[in-house]
């Protein structure tokens, strides 16, 4: 579409005329006629007007200014994630999965015998992460800002922990480029997120009681980052020494809206920008717990609800670090080896 104003005027005029009607029905009435007017008025009144109509959720128009294609998409509503997990802390949280996070984290740092001076904790909702007494200062970054700008200072940190945050992170690629330009050389990110087919079971049940009841489908599940993807990323942040592993948690309850309420106890219900704003009807509940029932029910009439918890790990650059041999320096044949004739 043109971007000049009196270009723009024709433009729509032209549509409203013939073949291209159904543009102008994305349009109010009342932004049509200012932009008319602002394309043949010598004042600048009307421009600027028009300038701050909105336009159907999208930020106001403004022919300097470009959309950004390298920016990452909103999806999560941040504002909303802190007041669900402030509301989850004050009514007695389900701690069950990040419980069971934080003892595999603890044993995975036990494992690892370099030492760690300064740490910090990332998003963690709850309680810290068990860290004892090993390390000199820890840093814990509280979840108090609609920004994903982590307020650490280039390589003064030895090693980065999350449980169970980073799910909810729009820019996952920018916030790891963050973690290693904060991390020292040989400096480790540890952390685990949910991802894969995480709530699957839920995500198809609601998905065929709206179709089925409102002839239509909204976003009820957010979607989860997969394994692969994961370590692509590690390795896009300049990560050293990727490593992605899932750790399959299924959990049984008596029905559907048992395990909403332990959702909504994790501070983890929808919090996406896309979410529907009415109230589900009382009619597609029912039969979305009821299609929970037939599809993915034990012989005992439980369901089933998967969690897949993601362990991501890497290490910022250091010379001491395992280096792949470069091609060509191999000493023995491939070829030959296959062909030597057994005994």
């Amino acid at each position: 579409m043109p971007s000049s104003f009196k270009a723009r005027a024709h433009y729509i005029a032209r549509c409203e005329t013939g073949w291209g009607s159904n543009l102008i029905n994305l349009l109010t009435r009342f932004e049509f006629a200012t932009l008319i007017l602002a394309a043949l008025s010598p004042t600048s009144w009307a421009k600027e007007m028009y300038c701050r109509l909105p336009k159907m959720g999208r930020p106001a128009y403004h022919p300097r200014m470009a959309p950004n294609p390298t920016a990452a998409p909103l999806l999560f509503d941040r504002a909303l994630l802190r007041a669900r997990q402030r509301r989850a802390l004050r009514g007695g949280p389900a701690t069950f999965l990040l419980d069971r996070v934080v003892e595999d984290m603890a044993e995975r740092l036990h494992a690892v015998l370099r030492e760690f001076a300064d740490v910090a904790e990332v998003w963690t909702p709850g309680e810290s992460l068990r860290t004892g007494d090993r390390f000199k200062s820890i840093t814990r970054i509280n979840l108090d800002s609609d920004y994903e700008t982590l307020p650490l200072q280039p390589e003064s940190l030895d090693l980065v922990v999350s449980a169970l945050a980073f799910q909810f992170v729009n820019d996952l690629p920018g916030m790891l480029a963050q973690i290693r330009r904060a991390l020292r050389p040989d400096g480790l990110l540890l952390a685990a997120m949910i991802g894969g087919d995480t709530l699957t079971e839920l995500r198809q049940s609601f998905a065929a009681a709206e179709a089925e009841c409102e002839g239509g489908v909204s976003p009820r599940v957010a979607p989860f980052a997969d394994l692969r993807d994961i370590g692509g990323l590690l390795q896009r942040a300049g990560l050293a020494l990727p490593v992605t592993d899932v750790d399959r948690i299924v959990v049984r309850y008596d029905n559907a809206f048992a395990l909403m309420q332990d959702l909504r106890r994790m501070g983890a219900t929808n919090i996406l920008l896309e979410r529907r704003r009415a109230p589900t009807r009382r009619a597609t509940m029912l039969r979305m717990a009821q299609i929970y029932a037939e599809r993915f029910a034990d012989a005992d009439g439980r369901i089933r609800a998967t969690f897949d918890v993601i362990w991501l790990s890497g290490w910022a650059p250091h010379e001491s670090q395992q280096k792949p041999l470069k091609p060509g320096s191999a000493k023995a044949s491939l070829a030959e080896a296959v062909k030597k004739p057994r005994r």
